[in-house]
């Protein structure tokens, strides 16, 4: 069993040598030898299996059907199909009601304590499979229950904060690895912004006002962390929500606003990502390591060489980046045991076969959240910073998982949204937001 210390207090913390250089040797855990079945019954002879998955994150969905393809190849009777929902949509509004309609994914994903309890009739005892006890010490707490019964697995892991081009920065004659604090980053703003026109730029920020998960999970995490102990468990039981450092945060929302391609409202995820900061329109945007795939397929030289990520100042916890488990996979006990042994089969190859693997860091660019991975290196810069502040323990937690459900999307989201847009004061969208905390509780 690898070494650990916790990576968020009161969820997890993992150490460096858990993330990738776990002790221990890969032929002492199971499924990791290469054959590209682990095992299973599912090859030329067993019975025709069709597999339905829905998850949540676009970002890799590409990726991750050429890695079902592989695995169709070699189990002919299994057929993989694969929704990916996000960029924009809610996933777990269309996850619930593909459940209501009767139209039950065979694999699908969930996080936070809301989502574990709202699907926990549907979800599988996962305690036998090999994923499980390959799973790096400390990712599993949330998902095993009083008996020590495991109902889902990690995707990996994921950090976010400022994520900026390189080459604009060090044109502007800044260090973005100096930048500390909130005073320090806007220094560095004002300074880009004053040179726009000589770094042919359109602005200092692409801000996706249009998305309210960015403000409105990513954001507020960093402001609301602490208020909860960095603990998703708290916030998730916490009657109400008292925007301890909300005059930070709204700081730190209206530096981005100001500083953004315009109009603030009317710019989604993929514009960010794909129009504004691949092309080299902006400075920096905010977002996590889970961007890099995107960056990739619009500007391999780009994304490899001119990227990087500094954490959002916060005030008494500098130089600290969110790091957390951002999603686990479940499997439907509605299903027949066939297929759910199949489904069990498919996540176990995906994570522990050396096939799997090699997508999991080369094509997903994923941080593993599992043992056996020790041999092999993380290819995207972003990934690597997250790594590098985990492995330092520089890292705070991430509790917007904890979040009421529909709480982001239909109430602190579009009250953002308002502020942004003048029609909220800022002290009405705290309380507007609390209000809608506390209803929703």
């Amino acid at each position: 069993m690898s070494k650990s210390t916790y990576l968020y207090k009161g969820l997890f913390l993992l150490s460096a040598t858990a993330l990738l250089a776990a002790c221990g040797n890969e032929g002492d855990i199971p499924g990791t030898d290469g054959t590209g079945d682990n095992g299973n019954d599912n090859g030329d002879a067993g019975e025709d299996i069709s597999l339905t998955i829905m998850q949540g994150k676009v970002e890799f969905n590409n990726q991750f059907n050429d890695l079902a393809q592989m695995y169709m190849d070699d189990n002919p009777n299994i057929s993989i199909d694969i929704t990916s929902v996000g960029g924009g949509t809610e996933y777990f509004t269309q996850l619930t009601t593909r459940f209501s309609a009767g139209d039950e994914p065979d694999i699908f994903s969930v996080a936070g304590p809301n989502e574990f309890e709202q699907m926990a009739e549907y979800l599988a005892d996962l305690t036998d499979t090999e994923a499980a006890a390959a799973a790096l010490d400390g990712t599993m707490e949330d998902v095993t229950d009083e008996d020590g019964v495991i109902t889902a697995l990690p995707y990996n892991l994921e950090g976010y904060g400022f994520i900026y081009n390189r080459e604009v920065f060090e044109a502007a004659g800044i260090d973005a690895e100096a930048i500390s604090t909130y005073e320090d980053l806007e220094e560095a703003v004002q300074t880009i912004d004053s040179q726009k026109e000589d770094l042919d730029i359109e602005a200092v920020f692409a801000f996706p006002g249009a998305e309210a998960w960015v403000p409105g999970n990513h954001l507020s995490n960093v402001f609301l962390t602490h208020e909860f102990n960095e603990n998703v468990n708290t916030a998730y039981n916490a009657d109400t929500v008292e925007f301890e450092r909300g005059d930070e945060f709204q700081r730190m929302l209206d530096l981005q606003v100001d500083y953004s391609v315009q109009p603030v409202l009317s710019l989604d995820y993929s514009q960010q990502v794909e129009e504004y900061f691949s092309l080299g329109q902006v400075a920096m945007i905010q977002q996590g390591n889970w961007v890099y795939p995107t960056l990739e397929q619009m500007d391999p030289e780009f994304a490899e060489n001119s990227v990087g990520m500094i954490p959002i100042p916060l005030e008494g916890y500098e130089n600290q980046l969110p790091v957390g488990v951002p999603n686990y996979w479940a499997v439907n006990s509605n299903k027949d045991e066939s297929t759910i042994q199949a489904a069990k089969d498919f996540l176990d190859w995906m994570y522990l076969s050396d096939e799997g693997k090699d997508f999991v860091i080369n094509e997903f660019n994923f941080i593993p959240a599992y043992e056996g991975y020790e041999d092999m290196e993380i290819n995207d810069p972003l990934s690597q910073v997250v790594y590098d502040y985990s492995e330092r323990g520089d890292t705070i937690g991430w509790v917007f998982n904890g979040y009421p459900t529909g709480w982001t999307n239909n109430e602190f989201g579009p009250n953002i949204q308002a502020y942004i847009g003048g029609e909220m004061s800022w002290d009405e969208m705290i309380d507007n937001s609390i209000s809608g905390w506390e209803s929703l509780k």
